[in-house]
């Protein structure tokens, strides 16, 4: 049996994480533009890493949040395709992780 306590808890310190990383971004973000025309476009990229970070970081959110609610369900650990058990190697590494190896 999973114990899903454990990674209840990694999840939660994950999510709490990614949530503060969002938050940074958004300031960045928000920033006032420089007047500079060269700086801007420096910024800009940086804005544009940024944004692709922020992506990804919100996706992350998404799973994690999907994982706990299948914590809540009592359907954590199993194949969100196939129903089969999700290897605990599987979890360890990937604790949002909804589907098997196989069907990932």
């Amino acid at each position: 049996m999973i114990d899903t306590e454990s990674y209840k808890a990694r999840l939660t310190t994950r999510l709490a994480e990614l949530e503060d990383r969002l938050t940074g971004i958004e300031a960045d973000l928000d920033a006032p533009v420089n007047p500079d025309f060269a700086d801007r476009a420096t910024e800009r990229e940086g804005d544009e890493v940024l944004e692709s970070l922020g992506s990804a970081g919100l996706a992350e959110i998404k799973a994690i949040q999907a994982a706990l609610k299948r914590i809540e369900d009592g359907s954590y650990g199993i194949c969100v395709v196939c129903g089969e058990e999700i290897s605990p190697e599987r979890l360890d590494v990937v604790p949002h992780a909804a589907n098997c190896r196989k069907c990932a």
